[in-house]
């Protein structure tokens, strides 16, 4: 019995720390609040742990790249030619035929004022859009749910696919959910032992009161997670996605994307790409996985006419050391990459100039764009939302989509 008891407290543990990350308009989403045609929808692929830009997009005519990694430089004959200049990483197969069909945006020096290669300090400004001398608890997506859902009828979500929240998805008022599968937390949620829990409380008075709060927030994860499941079941993809984390988490993507769900934000992580030992074989590894998953749901998309109707958008939170260092690797440097993948690019290809290797500041690159140019973009031309306020400040769009 004791046990079992304390089985269930865990279970009331996790429920609860779930229940604290939902939105409150989830429960909205019941009354029949579906997703129109043409809703348009981000997906985002974190490259958790630094990239490599400099062996993503390779400047193979550059004898500066090959000076400065004689061991770790891909040849230019194993690299997916982009142009005269650039190509991009040899296991990378599948962006490189996206590349090819107008599909694949290339961003180069993307970056931020006064970088920091701490990983957890960068992925923070990165998730919070803050500048590098601030510090902010909030998230860019948290803020858009923010501002998209007061006072709306017809109110939005965004969903990670991960055991935990990102700081990106979390706002002041509204946040965004994390989850690894839908039928697991429906499971969880429809639980006996739940229903008995909520039918033994009465409410009080007092919101202050935390007892009261784990009870209300248990009550609408409950009923939001039925209203996931319900929607998650109405499309189950055939397509062969493959067996990697990546691949499971983009076929739940896509199994949400075909349904009714009002989602417009998809959130998913990959790596870690923090190859300071051993690069090319992890790289190779994860690129790999990266390119076979994206190709199935690019596919999958296209397949059921919703391909036009999604952007994919990568991002780590910097790049590397130009020069390779003595373990066969990369240590934490700046500017980086990022691709953008489509049907509704207004401007696919390479979008600027590939990395300037003459212009290096401390043995790293420059960055050019500000990353806040990218998120500015897609929030105003792609999600319709005011990118002033929702990342306190103005940033020049570009023109991608």
């Amino acid at each position: 019995m004791l046990i079992l008891n304390r089985r269930r407290f865990l279970q009331v543990g996790s429920l609860a720390s779930a229940a604290v990350m939902m939105p409150k308009f989830l429960k909205a989403l019941e009354r029949g609040h579906l997703a129109p045609p043409g809703n348009k929808v981000l997906v985002i692929i974190q490259l958790s742990g630094g990239n490599d830009g400099l062996n993503t997009v390779i400047p193979y005519r550059n004898d500066i790249y090959y000076k400065a990694r004689p061991a770790l430089g891909i040849k230019r004959e194993a690299a997916l030619s982009l142009n005269d200049d650039l190509g991009i990483h040899p296991a990378l197969k599948g962006l490189k035929t996206l590349y090819d069909d107008g599909a694949l945006g290339i961003l180069n020096n993307v970056g931020y004022p006064n970088p920091d290669r701490s990983h957890f300090r960068s992925m923070d400004i990165w998730h919070s859009a803050s500048q590098s001398n601030e510090y902010w608890s909030d998230g860019w997506i948290g803020r858009y749910l923010d501002a998209q859902c007061k006072g709306c009828d017809k109110p939005t979500q965004a969903l990670e696919i991960d055991d935990t929240l990102s700081l990106a998805l979390k706002g002041d008022s509204d946040k965004g959910l994390a989850m690894t599968d839908p039928a697991r937390l429906y499971g969880t949620s429809n639980d006996k032992y739940f229903a008995e829990l909520l039918k033994q409380h009465t409410p009080d008075n007092d919101h202050h009161n935390n007892a009261d709060y784990l009870y209300k927030t248990m009550g609408e994860t409950i009923s939001s997670a039925a209203y996931i499941q319900q929607q998650f079941k109405t499309y189950k993809s055939s397509a062969p996605y493959p067996n990697t984390e990546l691949g499971r988490n983009l076929r739940t993507i896509a199994n949400l994307v075909m349904s009714d769900i009002n989602t417009k934000v998809y959130y998913v992580s990959h790596g870690s790409f923090d190859t300071h030992v051993n690069q090319q074989d992890q790289q190779a590894r994860l690129f790999g996985q990266l390119s076979d998953a994206l190709t199935v749901f690019t596919d999958d998309l296209k397949a059921n006419h919703r391909f036009e109707d999604v952007v994919v958008m990568t991002f780590s939170e910097f790049g590397r050391r130009v020069s390779q260092n003595a373990s066969g690797g990369t240590d934490h440097g700046t500017a980086n990459n990022m691709f953008l993948v489509g049907g509704s690019l207004k401007q696919p290809g390479l979008i600027n100039d590939g990395p300037d290797l003459l212009n290096l500041k401390d043995g790293d690159l420059q960055y050019q764009v500000d990353f806040k140019s990218v998120y500015a973009t897609l929030l105003s031309n792609w999600l319709g939302a005011d990118d002033k306020a929702v990342l306190k400040a103005t940033y020049p769009h570009l023109s991608f989509v």
